[in-house]
């Protein structure tokens, strides 16, 4: 087991999270909204380059992002009732696959764990075990049995089809759960992040946080024709994002990577990666990516959202400020008031 140099008692969100990076779904487009006249300052003109010429198209656009900023001001108590609802009504159909086990984890996972985790382990022993993609500093490696990958999914199906209370995974995803409310963090996402993933990340991100992942959020994102097929070029709200492909049967949808958010988009270039079926696909979590379409079937993704607050304390990734802290349940979004102990670092371009 990783030693956890980094203990943190309370968590928060930055006051951002109400106003910015608001996503229009229809348009493609991250958004801003402090009040209506910045936002029409802002982006009626840009709004109106890319179709939303009338004035009931941008009430419209008003009427959304307003909705959106209600429904971020309210998500901890909204969020609190729902878990409160799940753990009292619903009966999971596999109460064991809540709790981490290694027998779920692919035997190619856990070597190189252990290497990681070994005295002698080296960045360049470790890329000798894992599969480096073409775009930059993306990694593939198996991470759970097809067996598991089964069993979880009928499990979140289950509770999809149940009549239970659910929350969007994020702005951009319209379908998936998130795992925290069902009951996955404590002895599943925490274990796994902690002792399996942690050891990897600090090999191979340690400019980034990757030593000092003393938080997440976890989630599964569902695609599926007629519901979402695909998820716009975008960067996480993480320091190491990893993203695994549960199943089922799909054709199409791969991921594509460009630069960091810093560069400018007239300056980057995107590669495809292959998704496949129990392999997760590790990356810096500000590196912008998307999901092309899936043209057939169904697909499962569980997404871990790993930060670290010795790099979020210092500059938000969200809105590019110091952050202002704003009390929030669980993991927050992962700032901590002042620097935890532990090596400071600093998340560069590569």
């Amino acid at each position: 087991m990783l030693n956890n140099n980094c203990p943190v008692d309370k968590f928060y969100i930055c006051s951002c999270f109400c106003t910015d990076n608001i996503f229009l779904e229809n348009y493609k487009l991250h958004v801003r909204y402090v009040s209506e006249e910045q936002f029409k300052w802002d982006y009626k003109k840009i709004l109106g380059s890319i179709g939303c010429t009338t004035v009931t198209q941008f009430d419209v656009v008003l009427q959304k992002v307003r909705a959106e900023v209600e429904r971020r001001k309210s998500l901890s108590v909204k969020s609190e009732e729902r878990t409160a609802y799940i753990q009292k009504h619903y009966i999971p159909l596999y109460p064991h696959v809540y709790h981490l086990q290694e027998e779920y984890l692919a035997p190619e996972f856990i070597q190189i764990v252990q290497y990681s985790l070994s005295n002698s382990a080296t960045l360049d022993g470790l890329l000798k075990l894992i599969q480096s993609e073409t775009a930059a500093r993306v990694y593939r490696f198996p991470v759970f049995t097809n067996e598991f990958c089964h069993k979880l999914i009928e499990e979140l199906e289950h509770f999809e089809e149940s009549d239970t209370p659910k929350g969007r995974p994020n702005t951009m995803n319209n379908y998936g759960i998130l795992l925290n409310e069902l009951g996955f963090d404590d002895t599943f996402i925490s274990p796994l992040r902690e002792r399996y993933l942690s050891p990897v990340a600090s090999l191979l991100y340690p400019d980034c946080g990757g030593k000092c992942l003393d938080s997440h959020k976890a989630f599964v994102v569902k695609y599926a024709m007629n519901e979402d097929l695909d998820l716009s070029y975008h960067y996480d709200n993480a320091e190491v994002t990893l993203n695994v492909s549960l199943g089922k049967e799909f054709t199409e949808g791969n991921l594509y990577f460009g630069d960091m958010r810093q560069v400018p988009l007239s300056e980057t270039e995107c590669t495809e990666v292959e998704h496949r079926v129990a392999e997760g696909l590790l990356h810096r979590g500000q590196q912008m990516h998307g999901a092309l379409p899936i043209s057939s079937g169904l697909r499962w993704n569980l997404i871990i959202w790993m930060r670290s607050s010795q790099e979020r304390n210092r500059l938000c990734p969200m809105c590019n400020k110091k952050p202002t802290l704003v009390e929030g349940d669980g993991f927050a979004d992962g700032f901590t008031k002042g620097d935890v102990p532990g090596e400071r670092a600093l998340c560069v371009l590569h």
